[in-house]
């Protein structure tokens, strides 16, 4: 395991350098640290158990795995349209089904209910199912079966 002071002099090494990422495996922890990212600023920590934490910002002094106030949730609040989004908890593959010949866990118009599965999320070579936390009814999915996905990416919206 990697300490908190080691992940901090990365991020300042890199933030000096002329590097825009950098990846380092140490103990059997790997760790990329990235000064730009597709969907969030900041970097990504990668740890053993195929979690990935919220990106931590340059010059962040936050323990990763830790929310800091203002993080994206699994679920945000209803918006404009007064649908939930549910959102990835972490980069990886996205897959609507158990296997390629199954059939979906969830379609659009599909009620759902806490502890219903929606989706697999694949991150380091583990399959991650991802848990319905609401209950309402499948409006959209916003993410294609095999596609990568980042970190609070909208995967599905709901109507409560």
């Amino acid at each position: 395991m990697m300490d908190l002071d080691f992940v901090q002099s990365l991020i300042k090494a890199l933030d000096e350098s002329g590097l825009d990422s950098i990846e380092i495996e140490r103990g059997g922890t790997r760790i990329r640290i990235a000064k730009t990212a597709s969907a969030d600023t900041g970097a990504a920590l990668v740890v053993p158990g195929g979690s990935t934490p919220p990106p931590v910002p340059m010059g962040s002094t936050a323990a990763p795995g830790l929310a800091q106030e203002g993080s994206p949730s699994s679920e945000t609040s209803p918006g404009d349209s007064g649908l939930i989004e549910i959102t990835s908890p972490m980069v990886g593959t996205f897959y609507r089904a158990p296997a390629p010949d199954a059939s979906s866990y969830v379609a659009v118009g599909a009620t759902v209910s806490p502890g219903d599965t929606l989706c697999i999320i694949e991150a380091m070579k583990l399959m991650n199912e991802l848990e319905c936390e609401v209950s309402g009814v499948i409006r959209e999915i916003c993410a294609e079966s095999s596609a990568p996905v980042e970190y609070g990416q909208v995967l599905f919206r709901v109507s409560p």
